[in-house]
């Protein structure tokens, strides 16, 4: 196990170097104005627009490697660059400051704990949704019951979570008057209730698909186990049906399950970057969406980094807790 997950982190560097060198050059050949420009304004001038050139690094070259074949000794290297001034940053906690000229590490130091409140809401959302509902919908097949869950699972999944998002706000807006707290984010020390009613309805919304999904997996999984041998065996020795479905159908059933749940919840990140926006919480994903509206690079950067650094370390813990709940699985 210990050299699997070796070999594992080492396949995750990798993986993550390339997507460093993918972003960084997305981000410089997109189409749109140049930052500088979008950061002078109106009113920009030749000199403040060179100044602010100058200041975010945007004349330095690319890469810390230059190769010229026409002039000896054909290689270069650019202590400066670009490139090499971010990962410096990364590595030093630094990170640089964003297009305000704050320190990048002080807003995500900032804004993390709102966004892992919301996915630990939606999470709990998740698990406590789609799980019973996919039992209730395996062992009432046919039923009117498992219809309504697995038309509710197919409605979650169609349906935008940003559209449901403004549903949420407009409707209790229009008929009842009433919406979650909107101006800024209330942390949980300062008003539980009030924090609670300005994260639970964002958490439902990105919740519903994730929920939908698992309900669907959690049936499937559900309906395979309940057919096998053993589980008859359990029956026929008069076991209560609670226990049947309890301890012998469910344990081996929702290996599968954890697994999906895993990935989906650095999933979850994408949709936080629009249901934060939409629900006007100051988090990661709030950040992310205004920085690449304005290109702003460090931030862009900086965050897809270590959203890539989220999906291998979750990969990899996913794997290894597959393997420990079903001890039949071995990686060499």
């Amino acid at each position: 196990m210990q050299r699997y997950i070796i070999r594992r982190l080492i396949q995750g560097g990798i993986i993550l170097f390339v997507l460093s060198i993918t972003v960084f050059l997305l981000l410089r050949i997109a189409p749109g104005a140049d930052p500088a420009i979008i950061k002078c304004g109106l009113s920009c001038t030749d000199e403040k627009l060179a100044a602010l050139r100058d200041d975010l690094g945007l004349d330095n070259p690319y890469f810390p490697v230059d190769a010229d074949l026409t002039n000896p000794p054909f290689v270069s290297f650019h202590r400066e660059s670009q490139y090499w001034r971010w990962v410096r940053g990364l590595f030093d906690g630094s990170l640089g400051r964003d297009w305000n000229g704050a320190p990048v590490a002080n807003e995500l130091k900032a804004r993390l704990p709102v966004t892992v409140e919301l996915l630990i809401i939606t999470f709990l959302v998740t698990v406590a949704i789609g799980v019973p509902f996919g039992i209730i919908s395996a062992v009432n097949r046919n039923s009117p019951s498992d219809y309504g869950a697995r038309f509710g699972a197919i409605l979650g999944l169609a349906v935008p979570s940003f559209w449901v998002a403004t549903l949420v706000i407009l409707i209790p807006i229009q008929y009842w008057d009433y919406a979650p707290p909107l101006t800024k984010t209330i942390a949980f020390m300062d008003s539980p209730w009030d924090n609670l009613r300005q994260f639970v309805p964002p958490a439902i919304v990105l919740g519903a698909a994730s929920a939908a999904g698992v309900m669907r997996l959690t049936r499937s999984s559900m309906l395979e186990v309940m057919r096998q041998d053993y589980i008859r065996t359990a029956r026929s020795k008069g076991l209560r049906e609670r226990l049947v479905i309890g301890r012998h159908a469910l344990k081996n059933s929702i290996i599968p399950v954890v697994t999906v749940i895993g990935l989906q919840l650095v999933g979850l990140l994408g949709g936080a970057v629009i249901i934060e926006s939409v629900f006007n919480l100051q988090g990661v994903g709030f950040y992310f969406l205004s920085a690449l509206v304005r290109k702003d690079y460090q931030v862009v950067q900086t965050l897809t980094i270590y959203i890539g650094v989220a999906v291998v370390l979750m990969n990899l813990a996913v794997d290894v807790l597959y393997a420990w709940l079903d001890p039949r699985i071995r990686y060499t």
